[in-house]
C-alpha cells in the first residue's frame, strides 16, 4: 500500500522549526508518509507578489491533507513597502494566505479544542471558597465558522459610488454616516449565509453527541448584531429541537463569555461562533490551558475531504532568528494529532497524546513558556528545553 502524501507548509518565522519537529514525532510514532513542501508566506509575497502561489493550491488539491506552521501578516502599507520594487507598480494588495487557503477550498469548519494537561504549570487557577487554590479542568471544543463573517474580505475604503448608494438606502447609515464625506468612510462587511451557518452548527452538535458533551453554546451577540448573530442562534434553536433534543443549547454574548470563562470554564462543552468571535473565544480558552503553545486547530471541508491542520499561534519572527529554537512545539504536535484523527489514524494520535501528557505531567522537560521565563535567546542555557529537546522528550515516551 502506497504511503499517504502530506503537504507540509512551514510558512514564516517559527513555523519551520515546530513543523520539522512535529514530523519527527509523527515518524517516531509509526506514521509513514511522504512530505512535499508547499510554498506559502511572507517571502513569496515579497518576491512574487503572491503569498499563496497556485503551485501550492495545486499540491493541496491533489493530496488533500496539509500541515501548516505559521504565517506573518502585516498591515496594508507595510506589506506594500516590503514588496519587491519591480512589483510595486502592479497594484498588488496583500491578503492573508491562510485565509485565502480556507476560502479557496471551502475549509469552513474550524475546530479548536482546548483541554487541560494535568501538571501543566501554566494551567488556570482560581481562589477556592475555603481560601485555597482551585484548578478547574477545561475541556472545550470551539467550532469557528472559517470563511465568512468579518474575515470574508468584502470591504472598502472610500467605497465606490454604487456601494455608497446601497449603504445610503439603510436609514441607520443615513442618520449616522450620511453627512460623512465618502472618502472618509471605510466599510468591512459581516456576511453570514444559511448554508455555511447550518454546516458549522451541525458540526458542533454532532461533535457534542459523539464525545458526550452535555451542551452546545452559541457565542455571538444577537441582541445587537441582530441579523447575523440572530440568524445563527435561531438556526441553532431549530436544529437542536429537531435533531439534538438531548443536548442543551446555551446562548452567550461574546463580551459576557470572556468574563465567564475565567469564572466557570469547566461548565462549557462545545462552543460555536462566527469567524471573529470564534477567534476571540478560542484564544481566551487557550489562555486557560497554557497559552498558544498548547492551542491546536483543524480546518476542513467534509464534502471534499480536504483538511489543513495548524497551531493557532503566530509566526513570532523574533524567535525565528535565535540560534537555537526555543518555542513550544506542542500546539503543532497536537494539530498533527487532529490530522491523524481526520485520516482515521486514531491509534497513532492516541499514542502521541499520551506521550505529550506524560512529559507535561512529569515536569522534567519544559519549554521557556512552561518554565515561566521571558522568551530570550539564552533561556536554554538557563534550563528551558529547546524546541528539539521537547520533541526528543515526547519521542522518548513513545
Amino acid at each position: 500500500m502506497s504511503k499517504r502524501t502530506i503537504v507540509s507548509m512551514p510558512g514564516d518565522g517559527i513555523g519551520k522549526p515546530v513543523l520539522d519537529e512535529t514530523i519527527r514525532v509523527l515518524e517516531a510514532a509509526g506514521f509513514e508518509a511522504n512530505y512535499v513542501e508547499g510554498d506559502i508566506g511572507w517571502e513569496f509575497w515579497r518576491s512574487e507578489g503572491n503569498p499563496l502561489p497556485q503551485r501550492t493550491l495545486d499540491l493541496l488539491a491533489e493530496h488533500k491533507i496539509g500541515l501548516f506552521g505559521a504565517i506573518t501578516s502585516k498591515p496594508k502599507d507595510e506589506a506594500f513597502d516590503e514588496l519587491d520594487p519591480k512589483l510595486q507598480a502592479k497594484s498588488l494588495v496583500y491578503s492573508s494566505p491562510i485565509v485565502g487557503l480556507r476560502q479557496h477550498f471551502g475549509l469552513d469548519i474550524c475546530l479548536r479544542p482546548c483541554r487541560t494537561y494535568k501538571g501543566n504549570p501554566l494551567n488556570f487557577i482560581r481562589r477556592a471558597a475555603d481560601g485555597g487554590v482551585d484548578e478547574p479542568g477545561v475541556d472545550v471544543a470551539i467550532f469557528r465558522q472559517n470563511t465568512e463573517g468579518l474575515y470574508g474580505g468584502v470591504e472598502w475604503s472610500n467605497p465606490p459610488e454604487q456601494v455608497h448608494e446601497a449603504l445610503m438606502t439603510h436609514p441607520k447609515f443615513v442618520s449616522n454616516f450620511g453627512d460623512t464625506p465618502v472618502e472618509e468612510v471605510s466599510v468591512s462587511t459581516r456576511i453570514f449565509t444559511k448554508k455555511a451557518t447550518e454546516r458549522i452548527l451541525r458540526a458542533a452538535f454532532e461533535h457534542a453527541r459523539k464525545y458526550d458533551y452535555k451542551s452546545v453554546t452559541v457565542c455571538e451577540k444577537p441582541n445587537v448584531i441582530r441579523e447575523t448573530s440572530g440568524m445563527m442562534y435561531k438556526m441553532a434553536q431549530q436544529i437542536q429541537k429537531a435533531d439534538f433534543p438531548n443536548i442543551e443549547l446555551w446562548n452567550t454574548n461574546i463580551d459576557a463569555q470572556m468574563m465567564w470563562l475565567t469564572k466557570n470554564p469547566e461548565n462549557y462543552g462545545v462552543i460555536v461562533a462566527g469567524n471573529m468571535f470564534g477567534d476571540i473565544v478560542s484564544d481566551g480558552f487557550a489562555g486557560l490551558i497554557g497559552g498558544l503553545g498548547f492551542a491546536c486547530s483543524a480546518q476542513y471541508n467534509p464534502e471534499t475531504g480536504i483538511g489543513v491542520f495548524e497551531p493557532t499561534h503566530g509566526s513570532a519572527p523574533k524567535y525565528a532568528d535565535y540560534p537555537v529554537s526555543i518555542v513550544n512545539p506542542i500546539a503543532m504536535v497536537e494539530s498533527a494529532c487532529m490530522m491523524l484523527d481526520f485520516i482515521d489514524e486514531q491509534a497513532i494520535a492516541t499514542k502521541i497524546r499520551i506521550a505529550v501528557a506524560t512529559v507535561v505531567a512529569e515536569g522534567k522537560v519544559q519549554t521557556y513558556d512552561m518554565a515561566k521565563m521571558t522568551g530570550r535567546a539564552d533561556v536554554v542555557e538557563k534550563g528551558a528545553a529547546s524546541t528539539t529537546e521537547m520533541a526528543d522528550a515526547i519521542i522518548a515516551k513513545l
